[in-house]
């Protein structure tokens, strides 16, 4: 079977693997165009266009895909398999391939279609997530399932911990079904519509901390935030990105002695000395550990390597 694998994130990198190593014969990478990165705007090719090359394999970046679809044609695909590629496929793309259009897809269905479903798992609390591969159709991620498997998220995982880990189980599955695909043999599930939504692209707008918020909800924000866009506060002029925090017991640091009848403003430093770690008051008379963080311009240290460096101090307060 002759496959056209569309894909452009490091994500993407352990399923084009396992479709090259299935015995099966990719003919074509399908993957965005060369984005511009740093300062100087240098045209940058996609994880998945730079090991394509070096596996030698075909790449075709189109502009829009739904314009260019005698070009794809061309690559001679029996299947298309797709896996964050970060376009909206129409029916003249789908209407190309007799063994169809197949996705990966790093979220459990139907509580997580759309573009940011690992975030968005943290974000929320999720214990557990997943992937489905499922067959493509017009609606967003609302295709029949081929296959869904589950696993459990860390207390601590990280959105970029849980994507790789994510990615792999994508790839073992789809190496395991890609026979099954090509015969077919197999039966699809329809999805439901109860408890269906769609988890929007995640910008830096949402990274900003809220600390009137609970501590979970701040340790989530910031899990999930990890490795990108990195969530982030402000001491009045002076960002800092936090790229790790835990909950800590509030009661250790809140002194309601010594002229201090109220609870702590929002964001406002707790911890006297660097031995104590950065601790910043929250919401709900709670607090939260910010154990490695980065001001602009920076190298990210840890919390109470910050505090020891003066550059924030206690009674200081994080902007919300």
């Amino acid at each position: 079977m002759k496959i056209v694998f569309a894909g452009t994130p490091e994500f993407a990198l352990a399923p084009l693997k396992a479709a090259i190593e299935s015995g099966h014969e990719v003919v074509g990478v399908v993957t965005q165009e060369d984005k511009p990165q740093g300062r100087k705007g240098i045209l940058t090719p996609s994880p998945v266009k730079a090991f394509a090359l070096e596996a030698g394999l075909p790449v075709f970046q189109p502009k829009r895909i739904r314009d260019e679809l005698e070009g794809l044609k061309a690559l001679g695909g029996d299947v298309m398999i797709t896996c964050a590629y970060g376009q909206i496929l129409t029916q003249g793309v789908l209407d190309l391939f007799p063994k169809g259009v197949w996705n990966i897809h790093a979220g459990l269905l139907p509580a997580y279609r759309g573009a940011s479903p690992i975030q968005s798992c943290i974000l929320n609390g999720e214990r557990e997530t997943g992937v489905c591969l499922m067959q493509t159709e017009l609606g967003l991620d609302t295709g029949d399932i081929l296959r869904c498997e589950k696993l459990f998220i860390g207390r601590e995982e990280t959105s970029g911990e849980l994507s790789a880990r994510l990615s792999l189980l994508g790839a073992s599955m789809l190496k395991e079904e890609l026979s099954n695909i090509e015969s077919g043999n197999f039966v699809l599930k329809k999805q439901g519509e109860d408890g269906a939504r769609v988890v929007r692209k995640i910008g830096k707008e949402t990274a900003k901390i809220d600390f009137s918020k609970s501590a979970v909800e701040i340790v989530n924000l910031v899990r999930a935030m990890n490795p990108e866009p990195v969530a982030y506060s402000a001491v009045g002029a002076l960002k800092i990105n936090v790229f790790k925090a835990l909950e800590v017991d509030a009661g250790k640091y809140i002194e309601f002695t010594l002229g201090r009848d109220s609870a702590p403003t929002a964001g406002e430093i707790l911890s006297e000395k660097p031995k104590q770690g950065l601790i910043v008051a929250c919401g709900e008379n709670e607090a939260v550990e910010l154990c490695l963080v980065q001001a602009a311009g920076g190298k990210p240290m840890r919390g109470s390597d910050f505090l020891n460096g003066r550059k924030v101090k206690k009674g200081q307060v994080f902007s919300c």
